[in-house]
């Protein structure tokens, strides 16, 4: 008798143990299991707040930007629609001086190479003034040009030429100043002239003009972290 109420006393013992050890396990368990989903959790929290501050960042932008356009909008109505342009001419006619600011703000500085219609203006700039083109010269580099037709930071780029004509000398100071006065920006950089004063003379000029690309305007997405 003594020796089985032994075996029972040893028997609930190490069921007491075992129900230790297991309620030990899973209390270790759930404190572990916790530690981690509050990590978890205050990192998920964490980020939404950062998500949060870049949205409300990106709406204040976008508000600041839309009312700037706005203000952009009735600043080139403004621009465009006078009753003279800039240069003194009609903004609705077709002459030299004609035509409305936008138009010859992009006539000034072409977003585009475009050797081709270079030669076509200096050629009616020239004949304007009676001269006679010996040549137009320069590098058509349309090719190399294709890869700055759009840029996020533009900025002026040269084109250089070389024109050679013949005429009075009246008249070849008068193209120096029609090419000081043009609305695209030319810049000259070397005169040679031949003949005599007071009959006709040969002039080569070596110049250059500018066309500056387009600026891009992309919407970017950025990625929180």
């Amino acid at each position: 008798m003594a020796k089985t109420a032994s075996f029972t006393k040893r028997a609930l013992i190490t069921k007491a143990n075992s129900t230790m050890v297991y309620a030990t396990a899973i209390a270790a368990f759930l404190v572990v299991f916790s530690a981690v989903a509050s990590k978890a959790l205050v990192s998920q929290a964490m980020y939404q707040n950062r998500v949060i501050s870049a949205k409300k960042k990106a709406l204040s932008t976008l508000k600041s930007d839309l009312s700037a356009v706005n203000s952009l909008k009735d600043s080139y109505k403004s621009f465009v629609n006078t009753p003279r342009n800039v240069l003194g001419g009609n903004p609705a006619g077709t002459g030299d001086q004609d035509g409305d600011n936008a138009k010859i703000v992009l006539d000034a500085l072409p977003s585009k190479y475009d050797f081709p219609a270079l030669a076509t203006s200096l050629e009616k700039l020239i004949n304007s003034q009676g001269l006679q083109i010996q040549s137009i010269g320069g590098t058509d580099d349309e090719l190399a040009q294709a890869s700055n037709q759009e840029s996020a930071t533009p900025q002026p780029i040269p084109v250089p030429f070389q024109i050679r004509v013949t005429g009075s000398y009246d008249a070849t100071k008068n193209l120096l100043t029609v090419f000081e006065r043009s609305i695209r920006p030319i810049q000259i950089q070397k005169v040679e002239v031949s003949g005599d004063k007071g009959g006709s003379v040969t002039t080569t000029i070596d110049a250059q003009t500018f066309y500056q690309p387009e600026k891009s305007l992309k919407i970017r997405t950025e990625v929180v972290k």
